[in-house]
């Protein structure tokens, strides 16, 4: 009978150290920061637009799109240093026009609205929406700071049906600024009342994770293409080619 209650008490006490054993790697488990903010491209693959580009200039989808992405971002760099602000949809039209008349290509008022419209309905990465849910699920606030503009922030999650899983669509055009602008994240920030080491950014290009670090934000790079590093000299905290290790960063 004794040894019969020994067992008991044994399995007694090592169901309670189970049970503190869990709560402890749950405890572990809570993320190391009170929101992320997100560079739109993390989310949704910019080239989604290639087949839409691919109609429109057959054989020329990939390479379209590289030359129109590219000026899209030195167009907003040059606004910036000049000041000579415009909303970011109007910089993906004059890139878009840039692109066709670099390229030697007919661009007519059908096929530029039709382009144009691809960047309204950009396709999610596989891995970001049950990633996004994964983050909202753990208490985590979620914010966007994109130079897209409103209107292209709204539209693709609407399209995606995802506007549920973010607290705030932001687009620094709501102080006129664009990343890597300081005033650009700063404006994140402000939004969500809270300080530089509680707010993790997550960065789809090279340029912009360095904007962020150099700001002092923990900053993560989701390196998508697998590109080099940018060689000035001040590193993402952490980068992946996936949304995982995001979630590792965030989460662990």
């Amino acid at each position: 009978m004794i040894g019969i209650l020994s067992r008991c008490a044994a399995a007694v006490a090592m169901g309670v150290a189970l049970v503190a054993f869990a709560g402890h790697a749950h405890a572990d488990a809570a993320p190391r920061f009170k929101a992320v903010a997100f560079d739109y491209f993390v989310i949704f693959d910019p080239n989604s637009v290639v087949p839409k580009v691919e109609k429109v200039f057959p054989g020329k989808g990939v390479e379209f799109t590289r030359a129109w992405r590219a000026k899209q971002f030195e167009y907003g760099f040059l606004r910036s240093i000049t000041g000579r602000h415009e909303d970011f949809f109007k910089v993906t039209e004059d890139a878009l026009v840039y692109t066709a008349e670099a390229m030697k290509l007919e661009l007519s008022d059908e096929s530029r609205q039709e382009l144009l419209n691809a960047y309204l309905t950009l396709t999610p990465w596989p891995d970001a929406i049950d990633g996004l849910k994964r983050l909202k699920a753990s208490g985590l606030r979620i914010i966007t700071i994109a130079n897209f503009s409103p209107r292209m922030l709204r539209a693709n999650a609407e399209h995606a049906g995802i506007v549920d899983l973010f607290d705030e669509l932001l687009s620094t055009e709501a102080n006129r600024t664009y990343k890597p602008d300081p005033r650009a994240y700063e404006l994140g920030l402000e939004r969500l009342g809270l300080k530089k080491e509680e707010v993790a950014f997550a960065a789809s290009g090279g340029w912009d994770a360095y904007g962020a670090k150099r700001f002092g934000s923990p900053t993560f790079w989701v390196n998508r293409f697998n590109l080099p590093a940018e060689k000035i000299g001040i590193p993402a905290d952490r980068t992946s080619s996936d949304f995982a290790g995001l979630l590792d960063f965030v989460l662990k």
